[in-house]
């Protein structure tokens, strides 16, 4: 059997903080505000992992305000999730992400997101897509006041051997 998630995470820029996304830091003038590391793109994909197998959200797993999330490494956070997946009898198969943004370009990282999600989910790096697209000036994306993470993940039932 197969299933599959759907996740979305969005978060503003924000002054005095790295920006981090799909567990790269990129060089860039805002990070992204947020209680852990705010990193969107392993957020979305927390969801969509999660969605998959009917455990909840991110916030379910890990609630706001809880102190030993404050700054955590969103990239922990996944493999926590992606466990906690494997505890239900399912495992990660693919992923495909967009990020939506007008800045800062995300080609030049992309290959390394994919690798270091790859690394989380326990796939190769050609089961993990990553897209950019912009939101061609509309919005809240669109006046460079945040970025948004859509992510849809499959999962498949472990077999005897996983």
């Amino acid at each position: 059997m197969i299933r599959v998630g759907i996740g979305y995470d969005s978060h503003p820029f924000a002054d005095g903080r790295p920006l981090i996304l799909g567990g790269q830091h990129i060089p860039h003038a805002r990070g992204l505000a947020g209680y852990s590391d705010a990193d969107a793109v392993a957020h979305a994909l927390t969801d969509a992992i999660l969605g998959a197998v009917g455990a909840g959200d991110i916030g379910t797993l890990f609630p706001p305000g809880e102190p030993r999330w404050k700054d955590a490494d969103s990239l922990y956070l996944l493999h926590v999730a992606v466990e906690h997946v494997r505890e239900r009898g399912w495992t990660p198969l693919q992923a495909d992400l967009s990020i939506i943004t007008e800045e800062p370009r995300i080609a030049p990282y992309a290959a390394n997101m994919r690798a270091a999600l790859a690394r989380v989910l326990g796939v190769d790096d050609g089961s993990v897509s990553i897209k950019a697209k912009t939101n061609e000036s509309m919005g809240f994306i669109g006046r460079g006041e945040g970025l948004a993470v859509i992510a849809v993940a499959t999962v498949g039932e472990a077999t005897g051997s996983d």
